[in-house]
């Protein structure tokens, strides 16, 4: 299995990102998510001006060490922890890892027919997506011991909290508000970059009010009002993982987790085997 490269898609006008994606069989990929695979963001008729977005590019403040048997599709960091959720059919895991040695501390395996995708945590529970088969799994934090299961319709992407509801992406556009009592959802939100809608939704993180989503098969973060489904912000972290680093197992970008208390920032991707703290910072106007 090698690691191919799809034709670069513009994000917006002037906003340029690279979309690359690794084609294997049994894996999302370009040509089995739902969405159209010709482009993250498509133009559409009678848009508006575009409105000012901030575009970030990243320094590298420290580097982890990171397990490349993690397919890693969701990342987050709660009391003082790092947690991860692995996909791929008969691997994919809940997973509370050591961030300094990169290792497995615990683990808790979603089965042979389930595929895991997003998680979250919340009030002492772990939420964890699957990505065609409509379950949520429901563990508790202090046991990892599952403790219920949620069912919803779609797809299950990227999820995330602002500490009251969980926020939830499916592939497409939109990120939908969903209770964690019962996990119906409460609404949605378009997701819009200068009017163009954004695709390939995937993994969340809730940042000082803000959605911060990974757009699947990019290098590009886009950070997100959560009121009005508004990018903001745009990240390039092209040449993020070095040449060097990769593997023909190496796949793309994907995972972002935020310590509120340190404010610290971490990045990872999919069978990296570098987990990254970096600091955003403002790109230069070309004006």
């Amino acid at each position: 299995m090698k690691r191919n490269i799809l034709p670069g898609v513009v994000v917006a006008v002037s906003l340029v990102s690279i979309l690359s994606c690794s084609c294997r069989h049994g894996t999302k990929t370009s040509e089995t998510v739902s969405q159209p695979a010709t482009t993250a963001v498509e133009e559409q008729a009678g848009s508006v001006a575009p409105t000012p977005v901030v575009q970030y590019t990243y320094t590298v403040k420290r580097v982890y060490p990171h397990s490349t048997g993690a397919y890693t599709q969701g990342l987050c960091w709660a009391d003082g922890r790092l947690w991860e959720g692995t996909g791929l059919h008969g691997r994919s895991e809940l997973r509370q890892v050591n961030l300094t040695t990169g290792q497995t501390l615990r683990s808790v395996s979603l089965g042979e027919e389930y595929f895991g995708e997003g998680i979250a945590l919340l009030d002492g529970k772990a939420y964890q997506l699957t990505w065609q088969n409509g379950v949520a799994f429901v563990y508790d934090t202090a046991t990892m011991q599952r403790t219920g299961q949620f069912h919803y319709p779609g797809e299950g992407w990227g999820l995330t909290t602002d500490g009251k509801m969980l926020y939830m992406s499916d592939g497409t556009d939109r990120i939908h508000t969903v209770d964690p009592q019962d996990f119906h959802r409460t609404g949605s939100v378009a997701v819009r970059l200068n009017g163009s809608r954004v695709s390939y939704l995937n993994e969340l993180e809730w940042i000082d009010g803000r959605l911060w989503a990974n757009v699947y098969l990019s290098d590009v973060i886009v950070i997100i009002d959560p009121v009005s489904g508004r990018v903001e912000g745009v990240v390039d972290l092209e040449g993020l993982l070095p040449e060097s680093d990769r593997t023909p197992d190496t796949d793309v970008l994907n995972g972002i987790a935020w310590d509120p208390e340190a404010k610290r920032l971490f990045v990872t991707g999919k069978n990296w085997d570098k987990l990254f703290e970096i600091e955003l910072k403002e790109k230069e106007s070309t004006k």
